[in-house]
């Protein structure tokens, strides 16, 4: 299938035209990340001395030290990257992504604050739909197929879009275009209607075909230009010569155009490979799309602007038996070809979850075996080779209202990070930035919904060097045949050095409670007796697990204006205290002035 990427690289200087938005939410920087469930997955599991404090019940105590000499970890700092969804081509959306409302939000969530830095984000296109007229140079996104698409993009007020298109032609640089209120109108009431069209496609399994103009991959380019994005591109496998070989005519074609206007831009070839079958009728082995991979590092070669382009793939499914045997076969002929190997993964069917599948702590430890399975097979053939889980949601078929974009989606997501990171995943990729379902990061009026504000925190105070924890407190005994499965989830980093609120050597925690009953942890060891700054987040509103909206220790969380964000203010807490964590939250608490060895330096 063909697939857009987009990532932001840390410490790539924005252009004077940069917008502040959302985009600069994320901070760049080097953090020390230590990611080990309580208790089963601490560094170590030697029990510190259990004192009981005045006033504090040694039944509800947990004691708490970080290893600060070294790192367990260390990813890349630009470990959390978004993805934006195919839709946005055939729904309209591509045509606002150059808008202030969009390029802010998006430019906010991944630079630091006082800084022009960027940090990663990622931009993931699947091919997926429509059939129209074709005009200008177009390219077959296969995917679900193929087909034309129509270069207009928004048929509901065309003459307003061409003349935005216009506007942006007389710009030089980072190109902001100016929607007028009435057409971000018209726009959700057409993207609502493809959305019904994309939810029968899905439940029928039948999907119509896309095809990308060179106006449209000029807007999607502009778009990553203004947000400090690097895009990665990932080129149609679905057309194959009648030997099963993959066909290189038109990719060929869209890296000459792409190579005249100097596009940056990094590759992949396909989409969930493991599944073409049912996509096309005709499958592919690892081996075969091996030897396409191959096939494109020699057509990269061959054009200047890309002769040394980064490639990365292959991008399969959930690693079951039949996905690991396509890898092992991929890996012996192109393991050398990629830069990163990477795989997609899934957590709930979207149409049948509910709020409860976010607390089970079984589902929860599911992405950690298949870690472990992709892990394996990697090490065999290319040992020390990156990996990146490059498609990653709480829910597939494009969620649920109200619920995999609500507040109780990011306990799933929050854990994501933790396990990633302290299991040596270099890159992780978030479905979605902006899309036609349910799984995204910004609604359609681009207001941040709760996991944008998770992964803003995130950002802006944590970074790749994993630090291991260790906890001593009350354990239950499993019973004969049951594993206990921890409710309270803590993970350790260095604080990000792009943050100077903090001086190097300070360490972020962050921890995800969801006993349904609040917890006491007490630092100790190198962390006791510190000052520790809170970043409480809880739902806000009435609607519980179910919000849309998040407050900050007790402030509710907002946009100031189109390309404005609030102040993350954080809550001190005084040397010494107990942190006590509410019932069913998330938190990051910001260990200061630590000096920890592992944080001082780069």
């Amino acid at each position: 299938s063909q697939l857009i990427r987009g990532f932001l690289l840390s410490g790539m200087p924005c252009p004077s035209s940069c917008p502040s938005g959302l985009l600069a939410l994320m901070a760049p920087g080097l953090a020390l990340m230590a990611t080990f469930s309580l208790p089963s997955q601490a560094g170590d599991r030697r029990a510190l001395p259990v004192e009981k404090p005045p006033g504090v019940k040694g039944r509800t105590l947990i004691l708490l030290d970080v290893n600060t000499k070294s790192p367990v970890r260390i990813i890349s700092e630009n470990f959390l990257s978004l993805q934006l969804d195919p839709s946005i081509i055939h729904d309209g959306w591509l045509d606002f992504l150059s808008s202030q409302r969009c390029v802010g939000p998006s430019a906010q969530l991944l630079t630091p604050i006082l800084q022009c830095f960027v940090d990663f984000s990622s931009l993931f296109m699947a091919g997926k739909r429509p059939k129209d007229t074709v005009c200008g140079p177009v390219w077959a996104m296969g995917g679900r197929g193929e087909g034309h698409y129509d270069c207009v993009l928004l048929v509901v007020h065309q003459r307003n879009i061409v003349r935005s298109d216009i506007a942006l032609d007389k710009q030089k640089g980072c190109k902001i275009a100016q929607h007028p209120d009435i057409m971000l109108e018209l726009q959700r009431e057409k993207a609502a209607q493809m959305h019904l069209v994309l939810l029968k496609e899905q439940f029928s399994n039948t999907y119509s075909n896309l095809t990308l103009t060179a106006r449209s991959l000029d807007k999607l380019y502009n778009f990553a230009d203004c947000s400090g994005l690097h895009l990665i591109f990932a080129l149609n496998a679905l057309r194959r010569n009648p030997n099963n070989s993959w066909n290189s005519s038109n990719a060929l074609s869209l890296l000459k155009y792409s190579a005249s206007k100097k596009y940056n831009i990094s590759w992949e070839l396909g989409n969930e490979p493991n599944n073409y079958r049912t996509l096309i009728g005709r499958s592919v082995n690892g081996s075969q799309l091996g030897k396409d991979y191959t096939q494109l590092r020699s057509l990269l070669q061959l054009i200047r602007t890309y002769s040394r382009a980064h490639l990365y793939g292959p991008n399969i499914g959930r690693p079951r038996k039949n996905v690991i045997a396509f890898l092992e076969g991929f890996m012996k002929v192109a393991g050398g070809t990629v830069d990163a190997v990477t795989w997609q993964h899934y957590y709930i069917d979207g149409r049948v979850a509910k709020v409860t599948d976010f607390l089970k702590t079984r589902l929860l430890d599911t992405l950690s075996d298949q870690i472990r399975k992709i892990q394996k097979v990697v090490n065999t053939y290319t040992p020390g080779k990156k990996i990146w889980l490059e498609g990653v949601g709480m829910t597939s078929a494009g969620g649920m209202n109200n619920l995999s974009d609500s507040y109780a989606a990011g306990f799933l997501w929050l854990n994501t990070l933790g396990l990633l990171a302290s299991q040596g995943i270099d890159v992780v990729v978030r479905h979605s930035f902006l899309d036609h379902g349910h799984n995204h990061l910004v609604d359609q009026n681009f207001n941040p919904l709760p996991d944008y504000w998770l992964s803003l925190l995130y950002k802006r105070l944590i970074g790749p060097k994993v630090l291991a924890i260790h906890v001593a407190g009350l354990q239950r005994k499993p019973r004969p045949g049951r594993v206990i499965r921890d409710k309270l989830r803590i993970y350790a980093h260095c604080t990000s050095y792009h943050n100077h609120n903090y001086v190097r050597g300070s360490i972020t925690l962050y921890i995800i409670n969801l006993h349904r009953s609040r917890k006491k942890i007490k630092l100790a060891g190198t962390l006791r007796d510190k000052i520790v700054h809170q970043y409480l987040l809880q739902p806000y509103g009435k609607d519980g697990l179910h919000s849309k909206s998040v407050q900050l220790n007790g402030q509710p969380l907002a946009m100031v204006d189109d390309g404005t964000l609030p102040e993350l203010k954080p809550r001190p807490l005084r040397a010494g205290r107990t942190l006590v964590i509410p019932p069913l939250t998330m938190s990051f608490y910001v260990v200061k002035n630590v000096n920890a060895l592992a944080c001082r330096y780069r």
